[in-house]
This record gives structure tokens, C-alpha cells and sequence, in this order.
């Protein structure tokens, strides 16, 4: 774990975990962004960030702090949902009303389809925007856009290391339960 504060006033914090290293950034108040890095570029966002002491920093945001807790919880099989203060700023109103409702409504465990996570919104908007928003999610596994999927199956996923988002899915989903484990 390595925690950092960058020149935005955002504190960052990276821990590896079963489908990579996320790193979690906080504004003190509430946990804003959640994103995978490749191993190879931790260094260089570490050090973007103004981070050179190599330290943990568990003591510079609490909040920060929580939640890489509650996320290695989640990867040990300790924890099914985030009890956490999440921010969306700057996402529209229908982006963040979708979040809202998926969060809120799509527990551990189980999957919604785009179309259904449309209805379930009560607004108009389609099932096709439904994918598009989940492709904007700043906080990807804090709000599960992982558990919706296509009506057909999983559909695309944008969290993940480079090029293994939908292999990030579904291992995600295997972890929770929602899928079976492959024979092979």
C-alpha cells in the first residue's frame, strides 16, 4: 500500500489486489475515484502525485485509510458491500441518479441486466446510455457497475488492467458468486 497526495488536493493510495492494483483517491470527505495502474506505472503516478517517501501514510487520511481496508476485505472474501462516502462530482444527473440506484439496489451476489437497471431507474433513459454511464463509473467495484450485464451475457466492462476488462468481470463476478467457477 502507498499513499500520496497530489497537487489537486486529493490524497491516493494503491493496493494490489486479485485482478490488479487499484489505486483509491480521497478528498478527505468522500472516496472520488477508483482506477486500475499497471504495475510498470505506479512509479510515475506515485511520483505525479508528489509522493517520494515510499511511506504507507495510513495516518494522513482516515478515510483513505478505511478503504483500502474495507477493499481488502471485500478481496478476502470479508466484506460484500462498501459502507464508504463516495463523491460524484461533476458526473450528470442521470449518470449520477443510475450509480445511485445500482449501488443501492444490486447487492453482493447478484447481477442486473442494462435494460433492467434502465427500469429500475424510473427515467427514460435506455438501456444503451445504461452501459455508456457504466463506462464513465469514477468508483468501478465501490459502485458495482461490474454486476450489470447484458441480456445475453456479460456484456463490456472498462475496469481492469489494460486489455483484461471483461476477464476483470467475470473473475469479479466468479469471486461474488454470480457466476460459476469454469470446469477448466
Amino acid at each position: 500500500m502507498t499513499q500520496s497526495r497530489p497537487e489537486t488536493g486529493l490524497r491516493r493510495a494503491s493496493l494490489a489486489s486479485p485482478v490488479g492494483t487499484l489505486l483509491l483517491s480521497s478528498s478527505g470527505t468522500a472516496i472520488v475515484r477508483v482506477e486500475w495502474v499497471d504495475d510498470s506505472d505506479l512509479g510515475a503516478v506515485q511520483t505525479a502525485a508528489g509522493d517520494t517517501s515510499g511511506g504507507s501514510g495510513a495516518d494522513r487520511d482516515p478515510l483513505l485509510t478505511e478503504a483500502l481496508g474495507q477493499v481488502g476485505a471485500y478481496f478476502d472474501g470479508r466484506l460484500g458491500e462498501f459502507d464508504l462516502p463516495l463523491g460524484l462530482d461533476g458526473l450528470s444527473a442521470s449518470a449520477t441518479t443510475v450509480l445511485t440506484v445500482l449501488r443501492d439496489t444490486v447487492p453482493f451476489g447478484d447481477t442486473i441486466t442494462y435494460g433492467e437497471l434502465a427500469a429500475r431507474t424510473g427515467t427514460a433513459i435506455p438501456a444503451r446510455a445504461i452501459g455508456t454511464i457504466m463506462g464513465l463509473n469514477p468508483l468501478p467495484l465501490l459502485i458495482p457497475c461490474h454486476r450489470v450485464v447484458a441480456g445475453d451475457g456479460l456484456g463490456g466492462y472498462s475496469g481492469g488492467r489494460r486489455g483484461e476488462g471483461l476477464e476483470t468481470k467475470r473473475r469479479l463476478l466468479e469471486m461474488e458468486g454470480a457466476l460459476p467457477n469454469p470446469l477448466f
